[in-house]
C-alpha cells in the first residue's frame, strides 16, 4: 500500500521538465477595465482569451499526448534561453504591464482624448549567465540611476553604459521590493558576442495619465496577448455608443504603439476555448510570415491561418475575422448590423 501511495504520488504531483498548454477560457474585459464616467450599459461584450500553462507532471504528461488541443511544450518553447522561473514570471507581467500602456495609448489617440506619458526607468527582465550584472542584479530590479544620473528612459541607460570600457566600474542605484540599493559591477564582455556590456535584457517601466481616468486590474494575466481586446473594451467606454452593436466578440493579439496587432502564440486552444463560452466573433491577428520564419519552421502559418483551420476542424459557427490593426477590427464591427 505504501509503495502504491508513492507512485500515485509521484504520477500525480513530481514536475517534469515540460509544460502542458490547453484552451482556458473568454473573460469579459469589463471585468478587467473601467473607465471613471465610462459607458457600460452595453448589450454586447469584448472578450480577452486565456490559454492554461502548467509544468507537466507524469498524469498531466499521458492525458495531454492523447488530447488533441493539449499540447506538450518542451522548456526552451516556454522560456527564452538561460531563463529561469522568475525571470519568466517578471517578463510575463512586464509584457501584460507594456500591452495594458498600449491598449490606453492607442485608444485615447483614436478617441483624441488627452494623455501624458510618463518614464520611470527600466526593469531587468533576464539576467546572462556569465555576463557582468551575474550576482549582482535580479530579475524584476528597477535602474533608478547609473553613475549617478537618473534613468528614466532605455536610451538614457544606453549612452551612458556606451561610453564605458571593459573591467570599468559601474555604479548602480536600483529598486528592490520597494527598497533602494547600492550595487557595483564591472563591464564584461557580454556572452556570446564579441560587445561589452552588463548582461541584461530589460525594458522600459512608463505609465500612461488619461482623462478621464482608467482602472485597470489585469496583474493576474500574463503576456500581451490582450492587448487588441483591451484596446476595444476601453474605446467602447470611452466613446458615447456601443461599439459591440450587441455581439460578443473575442479575440486575441499584442497591440503594438502604433495600432498594429502582432502574434500571439496558442491560438488554436484560445480559438476552441472562445467557441465553447459561445462567443460569435473572433478576431485573429492576420501576421506576415517571413521567408525566413519559413526556413526555421516550414509548417509555420499565420495566426489567421492556423484560427480558420482549427474552426474549421471544431466545426463552430463563430465567424474569425483577420486583423491587421485596430483600425481592422474597427471597421469590421462598423459594418456589422445591430444585433436585433
Amino acid at each position: 500500500m505504501f509503495i502504491l501511495i508513492v507512485v500515485v504520488f509521484i504520477l500525480s504531483f513530481y514536475k517534469l521538465d515540460y509544460y502542458i498548454m490547453k484552451p482556458g477560457n473568454a473573460y469579459d474585459v469589463s471585468r478587467f477595465v473601467s473607465v471613471q464616467n465610462g459607458d457600460q450599459n452595453d448589450e454586447g461584450s469584448f472578450s480577452l482569451m486565456t490559454v492554461s500553462m502548467a509544468t507537466a507532471t507524469p498524469i498531466t504528461y499521458a492525458i495531454a499526448y492523447f488530447k488533441e488541443f493539449e499540447e506538450i511544450m518542451e522548456m526552451n518553447q516556454v522560456r527564452q534561453e538561460e531563463e529561469d522561473e522568475k525571470e519568466y514570471s517578471v517578463r510575463q507581467l512586464t509584457l501584460m504591464s507594456d500591452s495594458q500602456f498600449n491598449a490606453m495609448y492607442v485608444a485615447f489617440k483614436k478617441a483624441k482624448l488627452p494623455y501624458t506619458v510618463n518614464y520611470h526607468g527600466i526593469t531587468v527582465l533576464n539576467i546572462l549567465s556569465g555576463g557582468a550584472a551575474d550576482g549582482k542584479l535580479e530579475p524584476g530590479d528597477e535602474i533608478v540611476e547609473v553613475d549617478g544620473k537618473v534613468i528614466n528612459r532605455a536610451d538614457d541607460l544606453t549612452k551612458v553604459l556606451g561610453l564605458k570600457k571593459e573591467n570599468e566600474e559601474v555604479h548602480f542605484v536600483i529598486s528592490r521590493e520597494d527598497q533602494l540599493i547600492d550595487q557595483s559591477l564591472s563591464m564584461k564582455t557580454i556572452p556570446g558576442t564579441d560587445r561589452v556590456g552588463i548582461g541584461i535584457t530589460y525594458s522600459e517601466k512608463k505609465t500612461i495619465q488619461t482623462e478621464p481616468r482608467v482602472n485597470a486590474n489585469t496583474e493576474d494575466i500574463g503576456g500581451p496577448s490582450a492587448g487588441l481586446m483591451l484596446t476595444l473594451e476601453i474605446l467602447n467606454q470611452i466613446v458615447d455608443k456601443d461599439i459591440t452593436k450587441g455581439y460578443t466578440i473575442a479575440g486575441t493579439g499584442e497591440m503594438n504603439e502604433d495600432g498594429s496587432i502582432g502574434r500571439i502564440g496558442g491560438i488554436e486552444k484560445k480559438v476552441v476555448a472562445a467557441n465553447e463560452d459561445g462567443m460569435e466573433i473572433f478576431f485573429a491577428p492576420d501576421d506576415e510570415i517571413t521567408e525566413e520564419m519559413r526556413v526555421h519552421n516550414p509548417s509555420i502559418q499565420s495566426n489567421y491561418e492556423a484560427a480558420v483551420k482549427t474552426a474549421k476542424k471544431i466545426g463552430t459557427k463563430m465567424k474569425i475575422i483577420p486583423v491587421k490593426t485596430i483600425d481592422d477590427a474597427l471597421e469590421y464591427i462598423e459594418q456589422l448590423p445591430e444585433k436585433g
